[in-house]
């Protein structure tokens, strides 16, 4: 009887030894490497399971990836639109710009002469200076707005350096909030540049700095801004605002001349059904300015009222630049990541379908080695 049933109990128990003998065999032709001497059905589903949750993620990364490389495709073609305008209001403005130079030019030659006193040209010992700082409103455009931020510090620790105050203005959400994170440096204002620079955002700005500058609360003003050059490349500069050059003449903090002879006006278009960049390099054409022109009002009045006039114009000038740097910085960096988009959705295509092939050679083999088990 005890017999019976060790032999029953025994020939119950070896069947599971022969079912991990047949499920070694199986495992050995999958894995040539050794393998613990274990049920083998853990085994199985712990070494499937990782390969279907990843190629899940696989494809739902994949697929996030196309979507963000459609989003900066879009934000590309806007920006590329919206450069040509910005562009075009820069070049459309200087005509008008440089005519007020030659005003500006003939009426101080008349008044060599006299000892007149005009406050905007007045320089008197500096010793504190107002920045008014340039920078964009959206992100998203590279280091475009990090470039301007950092010149505008430089420049801050240049004044501490030589012992004079200074204040800031600046304009621009994206300079606001990183002033207003650190409280340690002065702002007398915040102001928006807005979508589309006009006279009317540029009067804001110059009322500020007039006032400042007549009431004697500042003795020098500076024009920090990001110079447009072309597509690929943009310059953050410093201007001197005010006092302003008797000539009419945008200078910087050296006193040079730094008006701009050319542009280059930048054209999109298709080329074999790609969009391309055609540049074209020109001077503004500009209408002398008759020697004998004669001014029925004093030339005193004349100056004081085109002073003012002038600094609207270099201020709506310096927005305008600064926009076209913004759009042409967004246009880059979004083509960027659109070609940085393209090269990971092929990467991961790779891994996929060689995890994908890796998967069904698996389970051919389980297939051949469950045959080859019961034959």
């Amino acid at each position: 009887m005890a017999c019976t049933n060790l032999t029953t109990m025994w020939g119950v128990s070896s069947n599971p030894s022969l079912s991990d003998s047949s499920s070694l065999s199986f495992r050995s032709v999958l894995n040539p490497l050794p393998l613990p001497n274990h049920n083998s059905s853990p085994s199985r589903s712990s070494s499937v399971a990782p390969i279907q949750s990843s190629l899940r993620e696989l494809r739902d990364r994949i697929d996030s990836v196309k979507n963000t490389q459609k989003i900066t495709e879009a934000m590309k073609l806007v920006a590329a639109a919206k450069v040509r305008r910005a562009q075009e209001a820069v070049v459309n403005g200087r005509p008008f710009s440089e005519t007020l130079v030659e005003v500006l030019y003939n009426i101080n030659e008349q008044l060599q002469t006299d000892d007149i006193d005009v406050p905007l040209t007045k320089i008197r010992p500096v010793k504190k200076v107002a920045l008014v700082v340039v920078t964009g409103d959206r992100g998203l455009c590279g280091g475009f707005n990090n470039f301007i931020i950092k010149k505008a510090e430089t420049r801050i620790k240049e004044l501490q350096g030589l012992g004079l105050d200074y204040t800031v203005i600046s304009v621009g959400k994206k300079g606001n909030s990183y002033f207003l994170r650190r409280p340690y440096i002065p702002v007398d204002k915040y102001l928006e540049a807005g979508t589309l620079p006009t006279a009317k955002e540029a009067q804001a700005v110059a009322d500020d700095v007039f006032s400042l500058f007549i009431s004697e609360e500042v003795d020098k003003v500076e024009l920090l801004y990001t110079k447009f050059v072309s597509l690929v490349k943009s310059e953050p500069v410093i201007h001197t605002l005010l006092p302003l050059s008797p000539k009419g003449e945008i200078c910087d903090i050296n006193g040079n001349c730094v008006d701009a002879a050319e542009d280059e006006l930048f054209r999109l278009t298709t080329k074999e059904g790609k969009l391309t960049v055609e540049r074209e390099t020109f001077r503004t054409p500009t209408a002398d300015f008759s020697p004998i022109l004669q001014f029925e009002q004093d030339p005193v009045q004349i100056l004081d009222a085109l002073l003012p006039l002038y600094l609207n114009s270099q201020i709506l000038r310096a927005l305008q630049e600064s926009l076209a740097s913004e759009l042409a910085a967004r246009m880059s960096a979004m083509s960027s990541a659109s070609d940085n988009a393209s090269d990971l959705k092929k990467s991961l295509s790779m891994v996929y379908n060689r995890k994908r092939q890796a998967k069904i050679t698996g389970e051919i083999l389980e297939i051949v080695a469950g045959a080859n088990a019961q034959a």
